[in-house]
């Protein structure tokens, strides 16, 4: 029988300790004139809509930011970060489960459901298989669950 692609969610004290061995930095942000510090580990989701990026957190709030998608994606950690679609990037930290059907979606902690495109889907697969076997060789099951 096959493993499950993704076993569990991690805890919130998990994200924070991982947070750190991942060196997960702050993210410097362009917001109304002014620069904001956001904690990288607390991003959930980045939703590209047009020359803008609405930030979407762990606490539940929101920031839209006028920079591209694909600019941002440059500024974040790859090892973390997986992008199965043109229009999000999601944060693997709270990646809760992996949906099939007639169109594959990735499921948030938050709820969110984003759709992982068809010609993303075995690179975003390979990617999340790679965090997951990472968390379980380098973590301590108290961590995992």
């Amino acid at each position: 029988m096959k493993s499950p692609l993704v076993a569990r969610p991690l805890s919130k004290v998990a994200v924070e300790q991982l947070a750190g061995e991942f060196a997960l930095s702050d993210l410097t942000l362009p917001f109304w004139g002014y620069r904001k510090k956001m904690p990288m580990h607390r991003i959930v989701r980045l939703e590209g809509e047009g020359n803008y990026t609405l930030f979407h957190f762990a606490d539940g709030s929101q920031l839209m930011v006028s920079l591209t998608l694909k600019k941002m994606e440059s500024r974040l950690s790859s090892k973390v970060f997986a992008r199965p679609h043109k229009k999000n990037i999601i944060n693997l930290l709270y990646l809760e489960g992996i949906y099939p059907g007639q169109q594959l979606c990735a499921g948030l902690v938050n709820g969110d459901r984003v759709e992982v495109s068809r010609r993303k889907a075995s690179r975003f697969i390979k990617q999340v298989k790679g965090f997951q076997q990472e968390l379980k060789t380098m973590y301590t099951p108290s961590l995992v669950s």
